[in-house]
């Protein structure tokens, strides 16, 4: 038998009503970095995924990062091409940002290649991503002669390079999650007997290239994110100087930065909005709202009403969210089921995963449907109205009426408050 309890357990800790929800870890795992944090790719591997950004655009994107992240360290850095005179003059005006403040350190994005080391060299910047490709498909196909000792003698060249010029390396090890740890391994310890003199300690980025990775830790390498990064952890890279990259080619982006967070690895790349190559990188405002469930950021947490912006100026470059984008598509917030916006009119928590007004600054909404029901109709009068009306309203029954005569005669697109609003007659419920 089921006994009844006098007060709803709505389980606060775990759903706090004024933060995102936490984990309410049984136990922490054992790897967890002391700190995490993501770094950005929008402006390399945004652009690279067909998201062409003038300067002025590449600078606008950047100072919307910095308003998001604050004085909170969620977004650390940002990496910038290089190639072309529009981004080398954005790299200059983040730069000179960050001199003056911006808390976002902008880095470059190069082939791991001399000749592309000459072009930063005098550039100002501090530290450089370095493609260093991993996987056989990559070292046998991409240089001749083939094989992984002249791709690692060619990264090789570059990080002396780097070096040389008072840069700090970071490795980006491409196609990992297709990659023999008898390269990676041996190649992660060369590069940081090679930096030891310089005192630059070298970053080594874990790229899921084409989203092969999976989060389990019972799969055999190289797929298993979490074995990976125990396997660079044990060669003796710290959490703070490894990065996970990955795509989201078979849909497991979030999770596969999350498992590896948990098994140690400090630092995220992707892009705001989960902009990039083909299906996009990670998603960092999903994967920072999971870290700040994990317990991350609880002094200063970043601004997530900022993105709100960023997703309006995508909208002005062609570029907008799919509408059931999560958090800040047009429609992640909105319902069309009768069920669900009787909820919200009963009691909005039921259908909200936590305060979606005040933590995203986005309204919970309804569109009205054939399934939609009176509910639906007394939600946005409440909504947009102020005026609070029983299901048994007369000034509801035309408004319902007009509207299954509308599905009923083939419509097929929902109803939005602009429609239905000349239709309400208040003083019809008098």
């Amino acid at each position: 038998m089921i006994l009844d309890v006098p007060d709803p357990e709505y389980f606060p800790e775990t759903f706090p009503r004024n933060a995102f929800p936490r984990y309410g870890w049984t136990e922490p795992p054992r790897t967890l970095p002391q700190q995490a944090w993501t770094t950005e790719t929008t402006h390399r591997d945004g652009q690279q995924g067909g998201l062409p950004l003038t300067t002025e655009q590449g600078l606008h994107i950047y100072d919307l990062l910095c308003r998001f992240t604050g004085s909170s360290g969620a977004v650390r850095q940002a990496e910038f091409f290089v190639y072309r005179p529009s981004d080398r003059q954005a790299l200059e005006g983040a730069l000179e940002r960050y001199r003056s403040g911006a808390p976002i350190e902008p880095t470059t994005w190069i082939r791991a290649a001399t000749k592309d080391v000459e072009i930063i060299r005098h550039l100002g910047v501090r530290e450089t991503g370095m493609l260093a490709s991993a996987s056989d498909y990559h070292t046998f196909h991409k240089f001749k002669p083939g094989g992984r000792a002249h791709a690692a003698q060619t990264y090789l060249d570059a990080v002396q390079m780097t070096l040389d010029a008072g840069i700090r390396p970071r490795l980006h090890l491409e196609d990992a999650t297709r990659a023999s740890l008898d390269f990676m391994l041996p190649f992660v310890e060369v590069v940081q007997k090679l930096c030891a003199p310089s005192g630059l300690r070298p970053k080594f980025r874990v790229c899921d290239t084409m989203g092969l990775g999976l989060p389990h830790d019972d799969v055999a390498l190289p797929r298993s994110i979490p074995r990976l990064i125990a396997a660079l952890r044990s060669a003796g890279v710290e959490s703070e100087a490894l990065e996970f990259h990955p795509h989201n080619d078979t849909g497991l982006v979030v999770a596969n930065c999350l498992a590896a967070v948990r098994a140690g690895c400090a630092v995220i790349n992707g892009a705001m909005l989960g902009k990039g190559e083909r299906t996009g990188n990670a998603p960092l405002e999903m994967i920072l709202l999971h870290l700040i469930g994990m317990g991350y950021f609880s002094e200063t947490q970043p601004d997530f009403k900022a993105l709100n912006d960023l997703a309006t100026l995508y909208e002005t470059m062609n570029e907008a969210l799919p509408p059931k984008y999560p958090l800040y598509g047009r429609d992640a917030h909105r319902t069309r089921a009768g069920v669900h916006a009787d909820g919200l009119n009963k009691f909005w928590w039921m259908y909200a995963p936590f305060n979606v007004p005040d933590l995203l600054g986005r309204p919970l909404e309804v569109s009205l449907t054939k399934d939609s029901g009176v509910a639906g109709l007394i939600f946005l009068i409440r909504q947009h109205l102020g005026v609070e009306l029983a299901k048994d309203s007369p000034v509801l029954q035309p408004i319902q009426e007009w509207l299954l005569s509308e599905f009923d005669n083939g419509r097929q697109t929902s109803v939005e408050w602009e429609e239905i609003a000349p239709l309400v007659n208040l003083s019809a419920g008098v």
